[in-house]
């Protein structure tokens, strides 16, 4: 089966450190694959090298059959729209309201769209993220697991064919982590989408994993569903985990 996505053979360093060596990642159509690792390996820029937001020294980033790097800045606007990013902090304009946030990417990127067809998917997609009827608020009335939702609803807002998850329970309450989780396996069930998400929570990554990828040593060291990696004996993931404990 041909991957939909692919980084294939990347290096990538920031001045004198290197941060992959010849790193190679698979990841299929519709499964929900999470990249664990420690902190500063480099599990974030995978995820901004696939929407261009980096790019890597040497190798290649593969969506859907085509180079990223050989993309110019309208197709780069296409591939965005079909890769949604939900930031660690949500990102959210405290400038504007919670709906205002949401309609922002589709004024963006779909301009064809009447004012009464964005209303309506602004809300079809706060009650997706079971947070109806909040269009007036601002981001700074929001509890965290709130302003994570509605970061959700605006990224999902262009129907993106892949959702990309930056660390989405760091600083919730177990709470907001296990609602975060739902929606993140509620993603794939009711969109069918593409799901990678970077996180240090292995809770939440046995939780909502089909397959899982340990980034050690500048590159993946070990994939597999989260059984196999619970039984994996490759030094890093058994060093990875039983730090946990």
């Amino acid at each position: 089966m041909s991957a939909y996505i692919r980084f294939q053979g990347l290096w990538k360093a920031f001045g004198k450190k290197r941060i992959y060596e010849n790193l190679s990642l698979d990841v299929q159509q519709g499964e929900t694959l999470t990249i664990i690792g420690g902190s500063g390996t480099g599990k974030s820029v995978l995820l901004k090298c696939l929407i261009g937001l980096m790019y890597p020294d040497q190798g290649e980033v593969v969506f859907d059959g085509t180079d990223i790097a050989t993309l110019d800045e309208p197709q780069l606007r296409e591939v965005r729209r079909r890769v949604a990013m939900v930031f660690q902090g949500a990102a959210l304009f405290d400038s504007l309201t919670v709906g205002q946030n949401i309609a922002y990417p589709l004024r963006e990127q779909m301009p064809e769209l009447k004012e009464a067809d964005i209303a309506a998917r602004v809300a079809h997609n706060l009650e997706l993220v079971d947070l109806k009827g909040i269009e007036a608020m601002r981001p700074a009335d929001l509890s965290g697991g709130m302003r994570k939702r509605v970061g959700l609803a605006r990224a999902i807002a262009t129907e993106p064919q892949v959702i990309l998850w930056d660390e989405p329970t760091t600083g919730l309450d177990p709470i907001s982590t296990r609602v975060i989780d739902e929606l993140i396996i509620s993603m794939k069930k009711r969109l069918g989408c593409t799901s990678l998400v970077v996180t240090h929570d292995m809770d939440s990554a046995f939780r909502v994993s089909d397959r899982m990828a340990m980034l050690a040593d500048r590159t993946i060291v070990a994939t597999g569903t989260v059984a196999e990696m619970k039984a994996s004996t490759h030094p890093k993931v058994r060093a990875f985990f039983d730090a946990r404990n």
